[in-house]
């Protein structure tokens, strides 16, 4: 096929069939983050590159490598969203939400774009589900972020569920662990990957998070952050995994897990399906600082968002979804049985009546094989004649048994039979 005609390289159609998982993990969602008091909020597509670059970092590998970014033509620089919690941070700066009552909790449900190398689990255009809590320091709701994400993920029949959390300290700690790691892996400098080899000289967190195996076997021997917490991100950590074990949530520490935005503060995890290649389904943690480093207000948070399309591929494998099976089908011939049909139609839609129909078709023995095709139960079959007596032939694919009758005699019919049939 001519490349012209074709999607972007990592960026897929959603057709029908996908969109049946879309709405189930949209709809699961919603219930449960109801219940949980979150409102939902969708924040542009495109925001000012500017705002990335304060609030993810300039190092970071997404602002250097995976953001896409237009001009405009007044030279503003705009890039489609990469992620959902600097997006999210500026609405609650921006409309003023530190006036509502603490915390405000927030979710997300849409599309994100970075420029990475397409694979397995990992798209150009890419599917969220996400929620953040601004506004308290409180560890118990680093907590409830992974709960309601595990209740999710239970709800949707996934029951082998790995979450690996660890603490990244803060501003007051952090720094002492860096400088310790760096030590290390300036010893072990030539054995690094090249990529590795320059985020030692940027960001040398990130070398945790490398999957070149010969970058991971250095990293197993690396010091750990949690010999470096100062006592107040202890205190904080030791509380957060307390709740954990409260409410009986599976979890495994990770001294070396980072997560690759670079925002996060204490708490941070990642949530996997036992047994699958290890990609992420979920992931986050708090980011105390984060509206600091864009507004000057002192505002903590915590959240984390969800892989939509890795999470479906799952799904795909667990669940069968059966395909839609209607009733009625309603065949029509003619230039004036198809007017009549669109007045009929709209009738049976609100009286909530489903059925397939076949306007564009011109033999009654072709729309006649389709009903059959469909496997529906009843046919009402409209012709010129009935038009003109005002009346539709109601016919029973069972049983083949037909009989001619005014419009409202058959649409009453009709609720009857479905109503008769779904009780059995």
């Amino acid at each position: 096929m001519d490349s012209k005609i074709q999607t972007p390289t990592g960026m897929e159609d959603i057709l029908e069939e996908e969109w049946v998982f879309y709405e189930m993990i949209e709809k699961k969602a919603k219930e449960i983050l109801k219940f949980y008091n979150f409102e939902r909020i969708e924040t542009p597509i495109l925001e000012k590159k500017e705002l990335f670059l304060a609030g993810i970092g300039e190092r970071s590998e997404v602002i250097q490598k995976e953001m896409f970014t237009l001009k405009t033509e007044g030279e503003t620089e705009l890039s489609l969203r990469p992620e959902g919690t600097v997006p999210i941070c500026r609405a609650y700066i921006q409309r003023g939400m530190k006036e509502k009552s603490q915390p405000v909790k927030l979710w997300y449900f849409g599309p994100f774009f970075r420029h990475e190398r397409p694979q397995a689990g990992r798209y150009r255009q890419f599917w969220q589900l996400g929620l953040e809590i601004l506004g308290s320091k409180d560890p118990v709701l680093d907590a409830e972020v992974i709960q309601i994400f595990y209740q999710i993920l239970k709800e949707l029949k996934i029951e082998d569920i790995l979450i690996h959390v660890n603490c990244l300290g803060d501003k007051n700690c952090r720094p002492y662990y860096k400088k310790s790691l760096t030590q290390y892996f300036k010893n072990k400098e030539k054995s690094l990957c090249k990529d590795c080899q320059r985020r030692l000289k940027e960001n040398v967190l990130r070398i945790l998070d490398c999957k070149d195996e010969k970058c991971q076997r250095i990293v197993s021997g690396a010091p750990q952050i949690l010999d470096y917490l100062c006592e107040e991100c202890k205190k904080f950590f030791e509380e957060f995994l307390e709740y954990l074990e409260s409410i009986s949530i599976p979890y495994q520490l990770n001294p070396y897990l980072v997560r690759g935005l670079d925002y996060y503060t204490k708490t941070v995890f990642e949530i996997f399906e036992s047994g699958e290649k290890k990609l992420a389904l979920a992931g986050g943690g708090r980011y105390d600082d984060l509206i600091e480093i864009l507004s000057k207000q002192s505002v903590p948070g915590t959240g984390g968002a969800m892989g939509v399309e890795r999470l479906i591929e799952i799904l795909k494998k667990k669940i069968k979804i059966p395909k839609e099976k209607k009733f009625l089908y309603l065949a029509c011939l003619g230039k004036n049985a198809k007017a009549k049909a669109l007045e009929i139609l709209e009738i049976l839609r609100k009286e909530k009546i489903e059925c397939y129909f076949g306007l564009g078709k011109e033999s009654l023995k072709s729309q006649l094989k389709l009903a059959e095709k469909f496997k529906v139960k009843f046919c009402l079959i409209l012709g010129q004649k009935e038009v003109l007596e005002n009346s539709i032939i109601l016919k029973d694919m069972e049983t083949g048994l037909q009989s001619t009758m005014k419009i409202k005699e058959a649409i009453k019919k009709l609720k009857q039979l479905i109503k008769k049939i779904q009780k059995t």
